[in-house]
């Protein structure tokens, strides 16, 4: 999988929002390899956007078409700032309900000290999530540049996730999160999407 992430800031979620579904409907059926995209705005008028495709070949012949280029001008003006692009093949998705049906979207972003040991530590993550987070649909997680990496986490509600953020996590998961968290280079970044797009095809 290939996984672009756009982010910025933008003046006006709406006409973003109207911009991306203009993607969906005039320019998605001739993505060939699209499988989806997760974006939204933060209450400080960031915007952060996901776009998956099946491959790096697939998203460069996307970026080639005529229309992409025109709908890219269109989108770019609304950017208030520079907008910022990681490109990645590093992805790792895991999937504990359908994060088609999440209500929140949480967006990480930080880098790490040994990217190779930390995606280990994730792989090997032997927490049951279903049972002791059940409002976590599912995560992507996306490995980029300078080993920087981007997560975003699908919730059932904002609500769900501020509840279960309270809970004692099982000794496991306090072992790794205190690993992961050695790994860590400075702060991570912390995006809010409470009213996320997700996209995919139809």
């Amino acid at each position: 999988m290939f996984v672009q992430v756009i982010q910025g800031h933008v003046a006006d979620a709406g006409k973003v929002r109207a911009q991306l579904d203009k993607w969906v409907a005039e320019l998605a059926p001739g993505a060939k390899g699209w499988l989806g995209s997760t974006s939204g705005v933060t209450d400080d008028g960031e915007v952060v956007a996901l776009a998956r495709f099946e491959s790096e070949e697939a998203a460069k012949q996307n970026s080639e078409r005529p229309e992409q280029g025109a709908w890219w001008e269109g989108m770019a003006a609304l950017f208030t700032d520079e907008p910022v692009f990681h490109n990645s093949t590093s992805v790792d998705v895991d999937t504990y309900g359908d994060p088609s049906d999440a209500r929140f979207v949480q967006v990480m972003q930080g880098r790490s000290s040994d990217p190779d040991r930390a995606r280990e530590l994730m792989a090997n993550d032997p927490t049951d999530w279903q049972t002791f987070r059940p409002d976590i649909l599912g995560s992507l997680s996306v490995g980029h540049d300078d080993d920087g990496w981007t997560m975003a986490i699908y919730f059932t509600s904002e609500e769900a996730a501020r509840e279960g953020e309270q809970k004692e996590p099982p000794p496991e998961v306090q072992t790794m999160m205190k690993e992961m968290d050695a790994l860590t280079v400075g702060e991570p970044k912390f995006f809010d999407l409470k009213d996320p797009w997700l996209n995919s095809p139809s």
